[in-house]
């Protein structure tokens, strides 16, 4: 990403004003259709005049150097961070489309939600606190994985001392030091490439290394190794629940690797917090989380290559602290944050929590289904 640039009020500032009233993440600007707000995970258009030919260009080129226009002209692509007084800082992606300009703008947060705030378990604050290990946050684009992972270093920055360094493809919270050295090193800003990054890290005397994402063999590799020599690795990566996120480590590698893999991945592992976000009652979406801890059963069954045993292994030691997807839209059911229906959507297992349900109730599913219907 090239350099923040901070110019005058654009044309888009009034954009900006109107996403920071509504709680907006992103906003989308394409020729042919009106400028559309993501806010909740839903796009949504501001206004309904349609943009122009022409129009999207002005707007990105007023947010670009002279250096940086060119370069776009030259490249077709462009990523840069842009600071705007009394409107925050954002991340611009600018691109071609149908031979007409498009950009797509991400406000960067510096407020750091609390674990309380998001919902999260309590069991994350100690982990946050750990000397060494690695934690993993999965979960599907767009499921408040890089909130949760801000969320466990702004603790940690706020209760222990050390240095805490993050490589992060781009910046997408900002943090101040507190009791932690917080350094964040944004790729193609402090740094020429995620390799590079990575293996400069342990130059740095880090005590936390956090990772934006695990995409590759030669990433995880080095996050195991940053675990195995003491520090503590945070990172995320795209798997749909604990097993698969296992699975998907191993298959970074070759096969006669996995054994080896899946043995370092059992000393090492701390936890795997799995999320989905579930539209909630209230119109806000709400975190459902499985948390996997590296207790001794669960590391024995990685170890062992038995990971189809990992999720009933986490359903089984709830008295510890861990639990599955379905028991945790369970407890939010029965609290009444979501509905029934989304809660099935988002099971791994609808038969499992069906059953629950009727258990718990002495009705079924498809009785409160009925119910909900003839209620309206």
């Amino acid at each position: 990403m090239n350099d923040t640039h901070s110019p005058d009020q654009p044309d888009v500032f009034p954009y900006l004003q109107l996403m920071h009233q509504h709680g907006g993440s992103d906003l989308f600007f394409s020729v042919g259709a009106p400028p559309h707000m993501k806010v909740e995970g839903h796009s949504q258009p501001v206004g309904q005049r349609v943009l122009k030919a022409g129009e999207v260009q002005q707007l990105a080129y007023q947010l670009m150097t002279q250096k940086q226009v060119a370069e776009f002209e030259r490249d077709l692509e462009m990523n840069l961070a842009v600071s705007l007084q009394n409107a925050g800082r954002y991340r611009v992606n600018v691109y071609y489309q149908r031979g007409e300009v498009a950009m797509v703008m991400r406000l960067i947060k510096s407020q750091i939600p609390s674990f309380e705030a998001l919902g999260l378990p309590v069991m994350l604050e100690k982990l946050a606190m750990q000397d060494r290990g690695l934690i993993l946050v999965t979960g599907a684009a767009g499921s408040g994985k890089s909130t949760t992972l801000a969320a466990m270093l702004d603790f940690r920055n706020r209760h222990k001392s050390g240095h805490i360094v993050c490589i992060e493809d781009p910046i997408e919270f900002l943090h101040s030091h507190q009791r932690s050295i917080i350094d964040q090193r944004e790729v193609g800003l402090d740094t020429h490439s995620f390799d590079d990054a990575l293996r400069n890290v342990l130059r740095e005397a880090p005590d936390v290394i956090m990772l934006g994402e695990i995409r590759d063999a030669a990433t995880m590799q080095h996050a195991l190794h940053y675990a195995e020599t003491g520090h503590l690795c945070v990172a995320t990566l795209h798997a749909t629940s604990s097993s698969h996120a296992i699975e998907r480590i191993a298959r970074f590698f070759p096969d006669e690797a996995r054994k080896q893999v899946l043995a370092d991945v059992a000393h090492n592992l701390l936890a795997v917090i799995g999320q989905r976000l579930v539209p909630g009652i209230a119109q806000k979406r709400v975190v459902a989380v499985e948390l996997m801890l590296g207790t001794p059963y669960i590391r024995d069954l990685i170890q062992r290559d038995e990971l189809d045993e990992l999720r009933e292994a986490t359903a089984r030691a709830a008295e510890q602290g861990l639990q599955t997807f379905d028991q945790h839209l369970f407890a939010l059911l029965e609290a009444g944050r979501i509905r029934l229906a989304e809660a099935l959507k988002f099971a791994d297992s609808r038969t499992d929590l069906s059953l629950k349900f009727k258990l718990e109730r002495g009705f079924s599913v498809d009785d409160a289904e009925l119910k909900v219907l003839r209620d309206g």
